[in-house]
């Protein structure tokens, strides 16, 4: 190894390094404050060795005579395990079909599924709402269910569609050969070989549903309230409330965080699947 060479290496080693701690300083930052009193919280500059307390913990969990946020998070886990699970169905046999077995015309359907991305959420809010207040499915969260499948089938379509183009043409004709059907070789032989690029694509499909808030917010009320509408409620005109925001929010984000951390090694993997011919 050359001198520059070393040297441009472990340059790159210091600039990851240095981005990755610019990405995670405000996560710190949230979470310290989040253990300060709401006077200590709302100093500027921040004051970083006040004393620590669960003040803001408490009041997020109810603890004097607040609301639970039990139901608002048991309903972001159900709309977006639900969606996510319901989009890997959908999209494992429309990306083998537009990856492996092409129908005519494939890639007009690829930029058909990214055209759907391109319309503005908001403009699609007041159809919506007029068609849940109709068929009375607002507060109900199986409609957030039928939204965020919806909203996330594109992407995953995309995504899966590249995984699913490494997959080695002979493992499926081989299995054919051997009487496998079409729902045996996408669940024995497609999915087990391609389980990093779906793991990856369910991680940001979860992701994408439990972040969600502008559709939650307009279309739930109290029983259907997911966690990211329950966070907005602690938003008040008067008094101090940044050290329960930051509370909510590292509570509300660690489903999240468990996710990804869970499931790192598969979506490296899958997100570099493909990139080295």
């Amino acid at each position: 190894m050359t001198l520059s060479t070393f040297f441009r290496s472990k340059g790159l080693g210091l600039l990851a390094w240095l981005a990755g701690i610019v990405f995670f300083l405000p996560i710190a930052w949230m979470a310290l404050t989040s253990f300060h009193s709401e006077a200590d919280a709302a100093t500027n500059p921040p004051s970083f060795a006040a004393s620590l307390t669960l003040d803001g913990y408490r009041d997020f969990f109810g603890a004097d005579g607040g609301a639970s946020p039990w139901p608002a998070l048991i309903n972001s886990t159900v709309a977006s395990l639900v969606a996510t699970l319901l989009v890997l169905l959908l999209a494992l046999p429309a990306a083998y079909a537009l990856s492996i077995r092409r129908v005519r015309k494939w890639t007009d359907v690829l930029f058909f599924f990214l055209s759907t991305k391109m319309l503005p959420v908001v403009a699609g809010l007041l159809p919506i709402y007029l068609f849940a207040k109709n068929t009375g499915l607002l507060d109900n969260i199986w409609l957030l269910v039928i939204l965020y499948t919806s909203m996330n089938l594109p992407i995953a379509v995309w995504m899966m569609q590249s995984f699913l183009a490494e997959v080695p043409v002979a493992v499926i004709e081989a299995a054919q050969i051997d009487g496998a059907r079409l729902p045996t070789v996408l669940t024995r032989v497609v999915a087990p070989i391609a389980l990093p690029g779906i793991a990856a694509t369910a991680l940001i499909c979860f992701i994408f549903s439990w972040n969600e808030l502008l559709f939650a917010r307009v279309l739930t009320g109290v029983v259907a309230q997911t966690a990211p509408v329950f966070l907005t409620g602690f938003i008040t005109s008067q008094g101090l409330f940044l050290a329960k925001v930051c509370a909510a929010s590292l509570v509300i984000s660690l489903p999240v965080l468990a996710a990804g951390f869970a499931a790192q090694d598969k979506l490296v993997q899958g997100l570099s699947l493909g990139a080295v011919k």
